[in-house]
Order: structure tokens, then sequence, then C-alpha cells
């Protein structure tokens, strides 16, 4: 199950007025409980691993996700630059783990599959690649910050 059908679950289930749903499918259980005032979605994200990967894997599981659709950047001054965006909904990371380096800063040169960041959604972390190569311009978001779909991360000058 990826993370589009659970986003796609959490919506059904609060505008449908149920007050709870369990889904297990396979080493992934999902449940969703929903408040009967403001339908706020409660959810509870279990994946488990098996034994010989659980004694060897991080803490958190790390799953890579492609960068979201690549379009020019809107202003005039900017319009030579690539906007890179969040393809998902989560909260931006700058660095791998606290104590490590960023992954790029202004002015890095940057190759097509580089990692560039980090979006935590429901405690999976998940690796934001490049689609491009080129060179970082500008970072659109503060580390540690929420971040919406398709919002702007990076201004890359392709050239």
């Amino acid at each position: 199950m990826d993370l589009k059908e659970i986003q796609n679950l959490i919506k059904f289930v609060s505008n449908s007025g149920v007050a709870e749903v369990k889904l297990e499918t396979g080493d992934i259980k999902i449940t969703i409980r929903t408040t009967l005032e403001g339908n706020t979605p409660d959810i509870t994200y279990v994946q488990q691993a098996p034994m010989q990967q659980a004694i060897s894997a991080p803490a958190a599981p790390i799953a890579v996700a492609p960068a979201a659709p690549i379009t020019p950047a809107s202003s005039d001054d900017n319009s030579k630059y690539i906007t890179i965006k969040s393809p998902m909904i989560g909260t931006f990371y700058r660095k791998p783990a606290p104590d490590k380096a960023v992954f790029v800063e202004v002015g890095s040169s940057i190759g097509k599959g580089d990692v560039l960041c980090v979006v935590e959604a429901m405690k999976l972390f998940n690796e934001i690649e490049s689609e491009i190569s080129g060179k970082i311009v500008k970072i659109l978001v503060d580390d540690m910050s929420p971040v919406e779909f398709d919002q702007p991360l990076f201004l890359v000058d392709p050239s």
C-alpha cells in the first residue's frame, strides 16, 4: 500500500462519518479513528518487518520517493530555474540525521538520482531524489518545517 492510497483512505474515512476503520494487508496494519464532532482522523500505522530485517533495520524505515513533477519557476528573474516540488505532505529535513551533514547547500552541484532532502510522513522517512542535474540556486523551505504536496522545495539552475 503506497502513501497515496493511505491518504485517499484517510479522506474517505473522514468524509464517511465512520468512527473507526482497521485495515490489515500482509505486514501493514492501519487503524483510522475519527471523532464525531470534527471528523479529524487519529491514525495508527504499523509496518512489521520480518525478524531478520528487524535486527539490522534502522528505527524508522527509509523509503525513496521521486520528487514531484519539476516545473520551471514562475517569476521572471527565476524563469531560467527549475523548481523541485515536494511529492507528499510531511516534514522537510535537510539532513539524514541530526548529527549528520546536510544533503545539499546553495551552490551544490546535483545529478539525477542524488538525494536532496528527506520528507517524513507518518514516521516513514522518504528520501527525495533529484530528477535533473544542475546547481542548487535556492532552498525554499526551512529545515524541520511542514510541507504540503506540490510545495516548491528547491530552485535549480539546469545549465
